[in-house]
């Protein structure tokens, strides 16, 4: 039985995480809130394009999801273009990042994190 695809990632939080993760994949990274069914308890699901792809769901009233967390999740990578543009819109915000080359494949690579402390990986083809 195959993959056949990514569906999504979900992070989960409080109500102002959850606002502060949804504004930063809007505003930053440039995501679109979209339609989300009508589950028991608030969310919001991001989009790219016609896929939603992350899903932001509110932590139940005594589960407790820590920010900023070590774990075995690393990052998650968009697909970008624009590289001057979102490196521009990162220094407007005072967002930290850092910059990489990945030998052989002819991408560049911003890394940063989000809100609760979970990191992004921006993908661009090096020819931008």
């Amino acid at each position: 039985m195959p993959v056949i695809g990514f569906s999504h990632y979900n992070l989960r939080g409080d109500r102002r995480i959850l606002d502060a993760l949804r504004d930063f994949y809007v505003d930053v990274i440039g995501l679109r809130v979209g339609e989300r069914p009508p589950f028991a308890h608030f969310g919001y699901w991001l989009y790219i394009g016609q896929q939603a792809v992350l899903h932001l769901s509110e932590a139940r009233p005594n589960e407790v999801r820590e920010a900023n967390v070590t774990g075995t999740f690393d990052h998650v990578a968009f697909s970008c273009t624009a590289r001057a543009e979102f490196e521009a819109r990162l220094h407007e915000r005072g967002i930290a990042y850092r910059s990489s080359r990945v030998p052989l494949t002819n991408q560049y690579q911003l890394f940063l994190v989000d809100p609760a402390g979970n990191g992004v990986e921006l993908n661009f083809a090096d020819d931008e």
